[in-house]
């Protein structure tokens, strides 16, 4: 039986806790993934919706959850090795597939939709620039941060001594890695704006439509990334390094 639903208790609190909080939170629009750090009570504010209506909801979720529903997977129980390991084999190789791919379709849909080519070009423009920020992210998590975290990992295993970090604590590149998860999630609004949610125009062809749903996989997977990172895997690394630093 899950504990009573608190006001003050933070979104990234209930999620370890209830994975299955999520499907509350996407269906509310309460921002989960960079939002975490809120309590509920101003979480419900900034989606606009009463937290009494969002805790009733919260407690139907978790006690009788929809029939035919999985449930959420346990993401606190996996390691932070394990974690990592996710997310590079789920979203780091999805990324590195798909930015070049929609980058592709965003030339061809440009060079027959004259008509659309204002509209376009702003989402071009944001688009390269949210692939050239996540690129660079995602070289960031794999030479520095995410090396970093299996170390620690490890060393509290006793399979390693601590790592040396060249960047002080390890909070120190968490918390440059959620500036930019809310840089991110930023230009994602930006691209919302600017295609009325993925609205497709009535002369669309089928590569415009491939394009819209491309945008809409990469919007999705980079929520859950997001999510993984700041919502368990980062909470998980300090947890590691501080216990180390503790022993000392």
């Amino acid at each position: 039986m899950y504990e009573t639903i608190r006001e003050s208790a933070t979104v990234r609190e209930l999620l370890q806790k209830y994975p299955n909080a999520r499907r509350v939170f996407e269906r509310f629009g309460v921002d989960y993934c960079c939002g975490g750090s809120r309590d509920l009570k101003a979480a419900a504010a900034e989606a606009k919706v009463p937290v009494e209506t969002l805790m009733m909801a919260l407690a139907s979720e978790l006690e009788a959850p929809l029939p035919g529903q999985q449930p959420e997977r346990d993401w606190n129980s996996l390691t932070a090795t394990e974690l990592v390991e996710h997310v590079l084999e789920r979203h780091h190789a999805f990324m590195k597939e798909q930015l070049p791919r929609i980058d592709g379709l965003l030339d061809k849909v440009l060079k027959v939709h004259v008509a659309h080519r204002q509209m376009l070009t702003a989402i071009q423009k944001t688009f390269r620039d949210l692939k050239d920020e996540i690129e660079e992210h995602l070289f960031k998590e794999e030479n520095i941060l995410f090396p970093l975290i299996v170390q620690w990992d490890s060393q509290a295993a006793g399979k390693c001594p601590a790592p040396v970090s060249h960047c002080g604590t390890m909070q120190n590149p968490i918390r440059q890695m959620e500036h930019e998860h809310d840089s991110a999630g930023s230009a994602l609004g930006r691209l919302r704006e600017l295609t009325g949610s993925c609205t497709l125009p009535p002369d669309a062809c089928p590569t415009f439509r491939a394009l819209y749903e491309g945008l809409q996989a990469i919007e999705a997977d980079l929520h859950q990334h997001i999510h993984l990172e700041n919502n368990y895997l980062f909470p998980k690394a300090v947890e590691l390094e501080a216990a180390a630093q503790n022993k000392r």
